[in-house]
């Protein structure tokens, strides 16, 4: 917390809590939000392939312990209920969740925070690899989040052969219908987005005159901020980390 004294109190809950899908499914969420008094920005959390794990529990609790309420949905709720790598494997074998599906409960996710009376109505939107790629489309896909975090969105440039039934367009051909500010953050040793696709990301951002800013690290390629996995790069994560809330208390705090 920028502002943080050490006299200062500090506290903050976190829980499973259910909510309602845009499209009426009640789905599970991590929910978490700080104890002291006054009304705070949100941040929705959109998980990673491997699932909704204790690495994106911790991501929830650490933006809550930085002043947001934050809430990151359980996209793999409907898959059945057994050990995080063991859904993300049955969800991975029928080829992920559609991307209709994922917009309709991060807009439910959306929905929940917006009604609570703690809620300043400033909304962010917080996701790394598949999420990354999802909070992209979101941002093309409504109107509803002031700042949009991308961590190494995968998939975010797809030809033709790469799209499917659950994933029908490519997020980038729907970038001038992006609203919102948004951060990049990416790993120049990273094979899904490569430097390339990065380039013509940027490249479409800056044509539609986007607001946006990459950051690109070297030494660094996917998920170099999952501290518990060997790919963890701890100088480039503790680095992107700062800029990630740098960016946020900019855009839902000014």
């Amino acid at each position: 917390m920028k502002n943080y004294k050490t006299h200062d109190y500090e506290g903050l809950i976190a829980e499973t809590i259910q909510f309602n899908s845009a499209n009426g499914d009640s789905i599970n969420a991590y929910f978490a939000k700080p104890l002291h008094k006054g009304k705070f920005p949100c941040v929705v959390l959109i998980h990673h392939l491997p699932g909704w794990d204790e690495l994106y529990k911790e991501f929830t609790r650490k933006f809550a312990h930085h002043g947001y309420i934050a809430i990151c949905p359980d996209l793999y709720f409907r898959e059945g209920n057994g050990s995080p790598d063991d859904v993300a494997a049955e969800v991975r074998s029928k080829g992920g969740v559609s991307d209709e599906q994922v917009i309709e409960d991060i807009s439910g996710a959306v929905d929940y925070i917006s009604k609570l009376d703690i809620s300043d109505g400033k909304i962010g939107l917080f996701g790394t690899c598949s999420g990354g790629r999802h909070a992209f489309l979101l941002g093309c896909s409504t109107d509803k989040f002031d700042a949009i975090v991308e961590c190494w969105g995968g998939n975010v440039i797809m030809d033709e052969s790469s799209t499917n039934e659950k994933q029908p367009v490519s997020p980038s051909s729907l970038t001038a219908n992006f609203s919102g500010s948004l951060l990049g953050i990416f790993g120049n040793e990273d094979t899904s987005p490569n430097p390339k696709q990065v380039n013509e990301h940027e490249r479409l951002l800056k044509a539609e005159n986007k607001d946006f800013v990459f950051h690109r690290y070297d030494g660094a390629g996917h998920g170099f901020n999952y501290y518990d996995r060997p790919i963890y790069r701890q100088e480039q994560s503790v680095d992107s980390w700062v800029k990630i809330f740098d960016f946020l208390d900019n855009k839902l705090r000014s």
